[in-house]
């Protein structure tokens, strides 16, 4: 497959909170997998899935399919961000770049190392060495051009609730598993079953992939391509969900068919901003926010339905 690189260079006065927005938006193209440039900013500390040394301009790189709706998404991505720069004061200008997709998924890894997350969490790459200490739970991942490599705030958010929330032997729904790196991380904590559903075909076949690799067993654990709010069979104690807050929204009211009675969830891939229009949405639909964590302008909501105290 061939990709095409949109390369955003912007400028701004608050450039944390411009590489943030700029960021979102290129998400919500459905880019697949976002790269950070920043001259004076290091991996350990940064927010995004990569970040590249030695560059002189800051920039935000996101990846479109190469076909026939490229040239329409591109501009329809420049008008975005017209749009978003004349409200948020940043200028930009946008490089495209064609590569094929083994050009792409080489040249991110060198931005990609272990990383603890949590008390017992360590996500590794399969190409680097990471001596285990005692009570890691490891994760060993090559992501591809799915998104989730652990770095991004959003995932690294959920990866947290998740291990502060889930009980051995429950049932796990990861909808937009993207990597598969939440459901793995499901599995290996203790889950009894999960499953993992993404829209992208590509997305799917890696987290597969991951899982076998860390030898979850295919019986118990499952990977599927569809829409994130599809009727599914049977229902789940935990609902794990990084993604965007539209779809985040859209999903809220589907929790009474998808959760067990008691049933909890975990909704990340929130800007900030957004964060009150969540909240607003989980009150009408009956639900109780009980973990609000929020990092570097990103959110993650856990929480369940409200229990009703009535009297006989």
């Amino acid at each position: 497959m061939h990709w095409v690189e949109a390369r955003v260079i912007y400028d701004a006065t608050d450039h944390r909170l411009a590489g943030e927005l700029i960021a979102d938006l290129l998400m919500t193209f459905g880019l697949q997998g976002v790269v950070v440039e920043d001259p004076g900013v290091e991996p350990e500390i940064d927010w995004a899935d990569g970040v590249s040394h030695g560059v002189e301009q800051r920039a935000i790189c996101g990846y479109f399919p190469s076909g026939v709706e490229t040239e329409r998404r591109l501009l329809d991505l420049g008008t975005a961000l017209d749009q978003r720069g004349a409200t948020a004061h940043f200028t930009w200008h946008l490089e495209r770049r064609e590569m094929d997709e083994e050009e792409w998924s080489e040249s991110w890894k060198r931005f990609f190392w272990p990383q603890r997350i949590g008390r017992r969490l360590v996500v590794k790459p399969t190409w680097r060495k990471w001596s285990t200490r005692r009570g890691d739970v490891l994760l060993e991942l090559d992501p591809g051009m799915a998104f989730g490599t652990g770095t991004h705030p959003t995932t690294t958010l959920c990866l947290e609730l998740l291990e502060r929330m889930l009980r051995p032997g429950q049932s796990v729904l990861d909808l937009g598993t993207g990597s598969g790196i939440l459901l793995l991380a499901a599995a290996r904590l203790g889950a009894g079953r999960g499953v993992g559903l993404d829209q992208d075909p590509m997305a799917t076949v890696i987290a597969r992939r991951n899982l076998i690799l860390n030898g979850v067993g295919t019986g118990s654990f499952a990977v599927l391509n569809g829409d994130l709010t599809a009727p599914l069979r049977g229902r789940f104690d935990l609902l794990l969900a990084n993604i965007l807050t539209g779809v985040v929204l859209r999903l809220l009211p589907e929790l009474d068919r998808i959760l067990t009675p008691g049933g909890r969830f975990i909704c990340s891939g929130i800007n900030s901003a957004n964060r009150g229009q969540v909240l607003a949405s989980m009150a009408a639909n009956g639900l109780a926010a009980g973990i609000v964590s929020e990092r570097e302008g990103w959110v993650a909501i856990a929480g369940g339905r409200r229990v009703c105290a009535c009297s006989a």
